[in-house]
């Protein structure tokens, strides 16, 4: 096996003392959302990963549902130990993959997780989010519930996807959060300009950053919407409509531009920034090709001067189209 430390993937502290390696893999795309899969492809992928070092590895019951934590449950059974393995309870979903609303209560949180823990071939889990905040339930004790879990040894450490500065304080005081999972790239830097980061920081909580390659739109994987295949959401997606992804693809070229510089690819490049910036990215890979070029970006060393106009490349007066759908963003815990 390839040595870590070797490939300059020194571990980094998120929080609650898990410690990761700077960029992880985010598995969604391998059985959701994106289109097609390949799933001898989407397996060799995932033990390439951790054979090279990539080994925080994260899903979701929802992914499916359920088929991606059974994926890297066939995946990675044999070697559970090798890897720092997150997965999150998601709006309720019945065992035949019925989804209702969002659901953060003590009775569903345990639930689901017994459930992940089934699909996934573990009796522990590293990482345990709840998906999105539930308006209805006081975190509280959706975090409660979780704590129960970290007592009884099935999750190790826990989380929060999408959440406030005011939702983060009070689960914190619950039980210690080791990470906030944001979207957070270039196209997406709402983090840095409210305080969530900040108080992530003031706390010692870790950012994972979902999505920090634009869903595609800061790579050379996806240069036109041809490359993506009919059935693929991101079609419906508004910054992948026509003139908004022309445009958006026009801003990409002074991202481009400092990627030259460093002989690097533009994914990496907009990894490097994300590492850059404190976080850990889980960039979506579906291929061994990804791997081994996402991989690269930790290595990318970038400037003061060169992070700063890497972030005023992609202003978000220019970005042309909102990240998500109106009704997502607006259900936000924001």
């Amino acid at each position: 096996m390839t040595n870590n430390h070797q490939r300059g993937l020194d571990p980094v502290l998120l929080g609650d003392g898990l410690r990761v390696p700077p960029i992880g893999l985010g598995a969604m795309g391998m059985s959701a959302y994106y289109g097609a899969s390949d799933e001898a492809e989407s397996i060799a992928t995932l033990r390439h990963a951790v054979d090279v070092g990539v080994t925080f590895i994260d899903t979701a019951e929802a992914y499916g549902p359920f088929e991606n934590e059974k994926l890297i449950g066939r995946a990675l059974g044999g070697r559970r130990d090798e890897v720092v393995l997150a997965t999150k309870a998601s709006a309720e979903t019945d065992d035949d993959g019925t989804i209702h609303g969002r659901n953060g209560t003590r009775e569903y949180i345990r639930k689901a997780a017994h459930r992940s823990l089934r699909h996934l071939g573990t009796d522990y889990i590293d990482l345990y989010y709840l998906h999105r905040v539930d308006p209805n339930v006081p975190i509280e004790e959706s975090v409660g519930a979780m704590a129960e879990l970290v007592a009884e040894g099935k999750v190790r450490h826990i989380g929060l996807s999408e959440a406030s500065t005011a939702t983060i304080r009070r689960a914190h005081a619950v039980h210690p959060l080791a990470a906030v999972q944001s979207e957070f790239s270039l196209f997406a830097q709402d983090v840095l300009h409210n305080d969530e980061l900040a108080t992530m920081r003031e706390l010692g909580i870790g950012l994972v950053a979902f999505s920090p390659l634009g869903r595609g739109a800061l790579t050379e994987s996806v240069t036109s919407l041809d490359d993506l295949d009919a059935d693929d959401a991101r079609r419906t997606l508004p910054r992948f409509q026509p003139e908004a992804f022309d445009a958006n693809r026009r801003l990409t070229e002074r991202v481009a531009a400092i990627a030259r510089r460093h002989g690097a690819t533009l994914a990496q490049v907009a990894l490097a920034w994300v590492i850059g910036e404190g976080a850990v990215p889980i960039a979506g890979m579906r291929r061994r090709s990804r791997v081994d070029e996402n991989l690269e970006g930790a290595t990318v060393v970038l400037s003061e001067a060169e992070r700063a106009e890497l972030a005023e490349a992609l202003p978000a007066g220019e970005i042309v189209g909102t990240r998500d759908y109106a009704d997502v963003s607006a259900g936000l815990d924001r």
